[in-house]
């Protein structure tokens, strides 16, 4: 085990992905953040656009709990799954002197589960615990051979190979190791610093089978009413965009076509197709400035009906 982790760690000083700029940093908030931001998005979409353009608007904790929630959705228009920036704003105004330093007081606070609670004592406090996401569960199961494990299970053995003098460096190690070596399908066993002692190098694929996902096919059919260069957009209810402004839907009329586009987000693949529109009762919408709708809170879906306006 100690050989093991002693190897992990020498990968990691030479290969580790230490340029990330939340890997630069023990702010708490901008490591929360970041780990938020990083749950269904690349790193590359984080670090290059998302990340700084949300510090830019809301460079603390403080500033995000007095924003609007408006303008935090603004600022998460396009990143998806925006339960996630309502519940950063819910954080923010239960957190005004500073994120709580446990685990089990930050999984009281909403959104935070185990892996964003963990990931926050780990990489931005240096505690000795075990830190598990997608990468790293794929390496602890092939390492120590643990054929489709519970989760707890594999949090259990996480933790008892967790290295106690450098546990941050260690988990971040493993992340990168499954980022970039440990890979899904076609792992790159010659090159891992663990192939001397990983048990299941032989037969790797075997121990991170996953389900199919089903997709469900979709049509959407939604309307553009423009007037005085304003456009008629809806205050979402759906659990998905709840709280985002969405174009109306309506009923197709076919001389009033406009454009169709495809759109996909989670188990669902819809084929989106625009309406010109112009008897929306006004009071039912919110008018929105042409000119300022790129601004406003808005999915990434109804970003991509901009360019048919």
């Amino acid at each position: 085990m100690k050989k093991a982790q002693e190897a992990l760690l020498k990968w990691y000083e030479t290969n580790g992905r230490h340029e990330l700029p939340w890997r630069l940093t023990d702010n708490l908030y901008h490591i929360y953040l970041s780990e938020i931001m990083l749950q269904q998005t690349q790193v590359n979409r984080v670090r290059d656009e998302y990340y700084p353009q949300f510090l830019a608007k809301f460079s603390s904790l403080k500033a995000l709990a007095n924003a609007h929630q408006d303008d935090v959705l603004a600022a998460w228009s396009g990143l998806g799954y925006y339960s996630r920036a309502r519940n950063l704003h819910k954080t923010a105004k239960l957190s005004l002197d500073g994120l709580p330093q446990t685990t089990k007081e930050l999984m009281a606070l909403p959104g935070i589960g185990e892996y964003t609670a963990s990931a926050i004592c780990s990489f931005g406090l240096d505690q000795n615990v075990p830190v598990v996401d997608t990468n790293i569960a794929r390496v602890i199961k092939r390492h120590f051979a643990l054929l489709s494990p519970k989760v707890k299970t594999v949090w259990a053995q996480a933790e008892v190979f967790v290295y106690a003098k450098s546990p941050r460096s260690h988990n971040l190690a493993l992340m990168d190791l499954g980022a970039t070596i440990c890979l899904p399908k076609n792992p790159k066993c010659e090159e891992c610093p663990l192939k001397s002692s990983c048990l299941g190098k032989n037969e790797p694929e075997i121990y991170t089978q996953t389900k199919k996902t089903l997709y469900e096919n979709m049509e959407l059919f939604l309307g553009v009413c423009i007037k005085n260069n304003k456009i008629a957009l809806e205050t979402s209810t759906q659990k998905m965009y709840k709280d985002m402004l969405v174009l109306p839907s309506v009923e197709p009329i076919e001389e009033d076509f406009i454009a169709s586009f495809k759109h996909s987000y989670t188990k669902y693949r819809l084929v989106v197709k625009l309406y010109k529109s112009q008897e929306l009762d006004q009071q039912d919408f919110r008018w929105v400035d042409i000119d300022k709708f790129h601004t406003a809170p808005i999915s990434s879906l109804t970003k991509k009906a901009r360019k048919f306006l």
